[in-house]
């Protein structure tokens, strides 16, 4: 009987979540389709494939690193071990807590790329990454500890974190400028996707690996995606919006 128990358990979440758990199991093979389909067409500007591809993943790995990092433990305190209620009557200003999970995550996704980074340096690919390519490792993991924390906030149960990850976070992955080129895109989404700030970080990586100047422009993006993200944050919080 406690298993027949247990199997209608699921088969009511089934029907309840059934819009959200049938589009989250499309979004990965739909990627798959994507990245091979226009990926294995990219050209890497005249240098080896791998070039182009280990900034990306340096990228993808800082925002993975860094939004996971936060958004489910943050998700977890607030919903079910309510330690929000001690953190409001805590002497803490709340903005230093904020700006504490955010500079957390950072550090999280930062050491995650370091790690990429440290295992490809054997393949001898010519690729240099200084200070500023740190510097943009750990702006972009900012901003997606910033997103991880606005996501804590908004998920109603502990299982949206891991569907907002499948909606956004996984396409992102794919899509912004890691694995392929988005010059092959269709004009107006190119725009779009070439705009994200993953899109950004990977553009920037790769761009100082190959010997090129920084660009101020990606580096002012990113800066407003945090102060976007933050700024959400620090409303959910003074509000108290879903604590």
């Amino acid at each position: 009987m406690g298993i027949i128990t247990i199997l209608w358990e699921k088969w009511v979440e089934f029907r309840r979540d059934f819009y959200k758990i049938t589009l989250a199991a499309m979004v990965a093979p739909l990627m798959y389709l994507v990245v091979f389909g226009l990926g294995i067409q990219t050209t890497s500007h005249g240098e080896p494939y791998l070039n182009f591809l280990i900034p990306g993943v340096v990228a993808l790995t800082t925002m993975n690193g860094s939004f996971n990092a936060i958004a489910q433990n943050l998700n977890v305190q607030r919903l079910y071990e309510k330690a929000f209620d001690q953190i409001m009557i805590s002497p803490t200003p709340l903005w230093q807590f904020v700006v504490g999970q955010i500079v957390g995550g950072s550090i999280r996704g930062l050491y995650a790329g370091c790690i990429i980074l440290l295992l490809t340096m054997p393949i001898g690919t010519g690729l240099v990454f200084n200070g500023f390519s740190f510097l943009v490792m750990f702006l972009n993991g900012a901003v997606f500890s910033a997103v991880g924390v606005v996501v804590s906030f908004l998920a109603k149960n502990h299982a949206d974190v891991p569907r907002f990850s499948n909606y956004i976070i996984m396409p992102m992955a794919y899509l912004c400028n890691t694995f392929f080129s988005t010059d092959r895109m269709p004009r107006g989404l190119r725009e779009f996707v070439s705009a994200l700030p993953l899109s950004q970080t990977s553009g920037m990586l790769r761009n100082i690996a190959a010997g090129g100047s920084v660009e101020i422009d990606g580096f002012l993006i990113l800066l407003i995606y945090l102060a976007v993200f933050t700024g959400i944050s620090f409303w959910f919080i003074y509000k108290k919006k879903n604590l």
